[in-house]
């Protein structure tokens, strides 16, 4: 079968599920989408692009924009990220503050909460609130062809502001550490805004195509950063891209991911595709709950796995 087809027979087993998950209610603009949603779409390596459902629908990408958060720190400061912030799995829930009273306020890696928010105080020490929130939109603007939708969410970034009473006192937490240089304000501040970044699956798996590379955007040609950085963000995604489900999620799809609360995933196929896809509704560790079992189905159809190559022999 075609991908394309195969992107349809996805959509259309999963259009009548009654069992999707439950929308991220704790965030109020989150809280209103329609759970009903379903896009997929794929960037291959030559740069053809296919899509089924709602796939160029905008959505809050929330927690995937920790992806492109990391790679601005790693282009500005490179391995000095990783003295205060670690490279394992966390096992604990993405906004999780129990393991920072042991390990002395270093998070576990980039993509929980408390790594995020340590990689925005890096950002905001080096270029400021404002300019480092322009940089992230720089970045991935560019990477697709259609970027008029790709915004900031003020009103997403408000909201996450006065309910993110956890996100704080993490924050506070590793500056007792001395781990956060700036303004708990300012950190907190770029944190709420990267994650408000709004795109739809189309731009995402368009964005997300510099990983499967390798390190260069196939639509536009644009070198985006190093092979190292590009490499060392996959095998996080790979490892933390799920939170407490990332060993459930490596079994069953077998492709570095990384999930967001607004119900969207990126997951890449090293040198293969970039696959975007989106369901609002969550599992109970805060990953999308047809979005993981649609890329089950791809990886399954299509033998994309990164585990597949021990078949090949």
């Amino acid at each position: 079968m075609t991908l394309t087809a195969i992107l349809e027979d996805i959509a259309d087993e999963f259009r009548d599920v009654s069992e999707r998950g439950v929308v991220a209610n704790y965030i109020p603009p989150l809280a209103c989408v329609d759970p009903t949603k379903f896009g997929m779409a794929v960037v291959e390596a030559d740069g053809q692009i296919h899509t089924v459902g709602d796939a160029d629908e905008a959505f809050s990408i929330q927690s995937i924009s920790k992806i492109f958060g990391l790679t601005l720190a790693l282009d500005a400061i490179g391995d000095a990220l990783w003295t205060r912030v670690r490279q394992e799995p966390s096992g604990s829930a993405f906004n999780s503050i129990v393991q920072l009273e042991s390990e002395y306020g270093i998070p576990r890696n980039p993509f929980i909460n408390a790594g995020a928010l340590v990689v925005s105080d890096v950002l905001v020490s080096h270029y400021g609130v404002q300019e480092a929130q322009q940089k992230i939109l720089d970045l991935v603007r560019p990477l697709t062809r259609d970027a008029k939708n790709i915004v900031i969410d003020r009103n997403v970034a408000l909201q996450e502001k006065e309910t993110g009473f956890r996100n704080a006192a993490l924050v506070n937490y590793m500056r007792t550490y001395n781990n956060i240089e700036n303004p708990i304000e300012k950190t907190l501040e770029l944190y709420f805004h990267q994650c408000a970044l709004t795109m739809s699956c189309h731009q995402l798996a368009e964005v997300g195509a510099y990983l499967m590379t390798g390190s260069w955007n196939p639509i536009t040609g644009r070198q985006v950063t190093s092979t190292l950085h590009a490499r060392t963000i996959m095998a996080l995604m790979m490892m933390c891209g799920h939170y407490d489900a990332s060993g459930s999620f490596a079994i069953r799809v077998g492709l570095p991911g990384k999930s967001g609360v607004g119900g969207g995933i990126l997951a890449i196929a090293p040198g293969v595709a970039s696959v975007a896809v989106w369901s609002p509704g969550l599992n109970e560790y805060g990953n999308s709950l047809l979005g993981t079992r649609a890329l089950e189905r791809l990886v399954q159809r299509t033998g994309w796995s990164v585990f597949n190559a021990y078949h090949m022999k």
